[in-house]
């Protein structure tokens, strides 16, 4: 009987599945560019904004990035990348909910977890609608670059919280606290990492913010010259077909 419950399960999953992915599939593309304009005006215009002390800025920015979690879950059927996002919502959520009691450290500590874990869940979800098979459109172009743009975000949720337990880790670095003024930095940091641009205006101390630099830096000329190769590969499979 448990073997006959099982498969109708699986049946009514596949099902549902199948209703489900042509609708996902249409809206795919779409998404992606939506993403984009969502992660730039977040990244470019919301934090510098509430970095430099306009009290709206902030609120706009935390808008935006449950927007983008929205439009990620409607994305993926994969329900381990859901999974991925709740845990990192709610370390988000908990670290306002618990600001007034608990110690800075510690809600930073959840709020830069619970970044790193929304963004590793969005580009996990991201990944899969841009390396789909299938033909290379622009969008999945500006997919790639709401990746690369999610490699920063996560990189500077990583120094927040390395800054935070070592306030040493970057030099000439005076804000702290986990507020606008420290993501702009950990943003601006990570970008230049990323791009190897390295102003030296903010630099890595501490061993392990040094060994994180590297590893973004690293990471940065790999997926570009991974995910080029991956799309010609895959456009010039589709043209075969």
């Amino acid at each position: 009987m448990s073997v006959r419950e099982s498969q109708h399960n699986a049946v009514v999953a596949d099902d549902r599945r199948r209703l489900v992915q042509p609708w996902q599939d249409r809206f795919r593309d779409p998404s992606l560019t939506v993403l984009l304009v969502l992660e730039i005006c977040t990244i470019f215009l919301a934090v510098p904004l509430a970095a430099k002390g306009l009290p709206t800025a902030q609120l706009v920015a935390d808008t935006l990035v449950l927007a983008v979690i929205a439009i990620v879950v409607m994305l993926s059927l994969r329900w381990s990348a859901i999974i991925l996002i709740l845990p990192g919502l709610a370390a988000v959520i908990g670290s306002y909910v618990v600001s007034a009691e608990a110690s800075p450290t510690s809600v930073i500590m959840l709020r830069r977890g619970g970044d790193i874990l929304m963004f590793s869940a969005l580009t996990w979800v991201v990944a899969h609608a841009v390396y789909a098979p299938g033909r290379i459109t622009f969008r999945r172009l500006q997919g790639a670059i709401v990746m690369y743009l999610n490699f920063a975000s996560i990189f500077a949720a990583a120094y927040g919280l390395i800054w935070e337990l070592s306030p040493g880790a970057f030099a000439n670095l005076i804000v702290q606290g986990g507020g606008p003024e420290e993501i702009g930095s950990m943003l601006y940091f990570s970008f230049t990492t990323l791009t190897t641009t390295g102003y030296g205006d903010i630099v890595a101390v501490d061993p392990f913010a040094r060994s994180l630099a590297n590893f973004e830096s690293v990471l940065g000329q790999f997926f570009i010259a991974i995910t080029v190769a991956r799309l010609v590969t895959m456009e010039l499979a589709d043209r075969r077909q």
